[in-house]
C-alpha cells in the first residue's frame, strides 16, 4: 500500500481547548485561535482534542461540539483531526464516528492507556478501529504516558492496514522508527518538539507539536529547509527553537501554552482539574525560554 508522503502536511499543532472564566468552553476562543494557528502560525493541520486539548476532561458532547467549531473556522484552508483515542475501543469508534460525522479530515488514535494491553490487544485495537471508519489515521506512539510501546513489529502490521498512514512519534527511539520507516511506507511524525530534526535525518515528514502555538514559524522554515537539502538552516532553526521546544515541557505542555497565549491576548483561559494553571514563576520561566528563542511572549 502506497500513502501520500505526507498525509498531513508538516506541520501540525495539537491545539488547546480554550476555556471560559468559569471552565467552560470557550468556542468563539477557539475558533480565533485555530485561525492564528493556520494563519499566523503556518500550520498545515491542527489536531483537536489530544492530549494537549485536555481530551481527558472534555466530555464527548464538548469535543463534537469543538471540532465543528474548528473545521468552520479553518477547514478550508488546514487539515483537521480529531483526537478519538481512549483506553476503550468500543468509545473509540464511537467517538471516530462522531469525528467523521462532523467532517474530521483524519483522526489521531493514541495506544491504549493504563490498561496496559499486550501487542496482540494494540494491533486489534487499531485494526478495528481503522476498519470502522473512512478516514486516514494516525497512529500515536506514547509509551512514557500510554505506559505501553507499539513494538516494531506491531507497527509494521498494523502500517498493512490502507487507513493507517502516519506515526506521531514520542517513543523516543530513533532505531526503532528507523526500522518501521524501512520496511513500510508510514509517514513519521515527531510528537515531540525538540526531536524534529533528528527524526527528520531518518525519513520522518513533520512535526505534531505542542511548543509550534508560538514556533510554528521556525518549526515549519526547519522543516523546509531539511526538505529542500538546506541542513545549514534546518540546523540554525532547531538550535534557535530549542529553548521553546524543550522549556514548553517543564511543565505539562497544556499548562505552559495556555500560560504563555494568556500573556499574548490570545484566547486559552484556565485549565481543568487535575492540572492547575500555570503560576508567576512559571511564566517568567516560560518567557526567559521564548526569548532564548527569539520569540517574545
Amino acid at each position: 500500500m502506497t500513502h501520500h508522503p505526507r498525509p498531513f502536511g508538516r506541520l501540525l499543532t495539537a491545539m488547546v481547548t480554550p476555556f471560559t472564566p468559569d471552565g467552560s468552553l470557550d468556542l468563539e476562543g477557539a475558533a480565533r485561535l485555530a485561525a492564528y494557528l493556520v494563519d499566523e502560525q503556518r500550520n498545515d493541520a491542527l489536531v483537536v482534542s489530544g492530549t494537549t486539548g485536555e481530551s481527558p476532561t472534555t466530555t464527548d458532547a464538548e469535543k463534537d461540539t469543538l471540532l465543528r467549531v474548528v473545521i468552520d473556522a479553518v477547514g478550508d484552508r488546514a487539515t483537521v483531526v480529531a483526537g478519538v483515542g481512549t483506553n476503550d475501543t468500543a468509545h473509540t469508534i464511537e467517538l471516530a464516528h462522531a469525528a467523521e460525522k462532523a467532517g474530521a479530515h483524519g483522526l489521531l488514535v493514541v495506544t491504549p492507556y493504563y490498561n496496559k494491553p499486550p501487542q496482540a490487544g494494540v494491533e486489534r485495537h487499531f485494526r478495528t478501529v481503522a476498519d470502522a471508519v473512512g478516514l486516514p489515521i494516525m497512529v500515536y506512539d506514547i509509551p512514557h504516558r500510554a505506559g505501553t510501546a507499539i513494538a516494531t513489529e506491531t507497527m509494521c502490521r498494523i502500517a498493512e492496514h490502507e487507513r493507517i498512514v502516519a506515526v506521531k512519534d514520542a517513543k523516543g527511539d530513533l532505531v526503532a522508527s528507523s526500522w518501521v520507516l524501512r520496511r513500510t511506507d508510514l509517514a513519521y511524525y515527531s510528537g515531540d518538539d525538540a526531536a524534529t530534526l533528528p527524526l527528520l535525518s531518518i525519513g520522518g515528514v513533520g512535526l505534531v507539536g505542542t511548543s509550534s502555538h508560538f514556533t510554528g514559524v521556525l518549526a515549519k522554515e526547519l522543516i523546509e529547509a531539511y526538505e529542500r537539502g538546506d541542513t545549514v538552516t534546518a540546523l540554525a532553526r532547531h538550535r534557535q527553537a530549542l529553548p521553546l521546544f524543550t522549556g514548553i515541557f517543564r511543565s505539562p505542555g497544556t499548562i505552559l501554552v495556555k500560560a504563555g497565549l494568556n500573556a499574548l491576548g490570545l484566547p486559552a483561559g484556565p485549565v481543568r482539574s487535575p492540572l492547575v494553571d500555570g503560576s508567576d514563576e512559571e511564566l517568567i520561566q516560560l518567557r526567559q525560554d521564548a526569548a532564548a528563542a527569539g520569540i517574545v511572549l
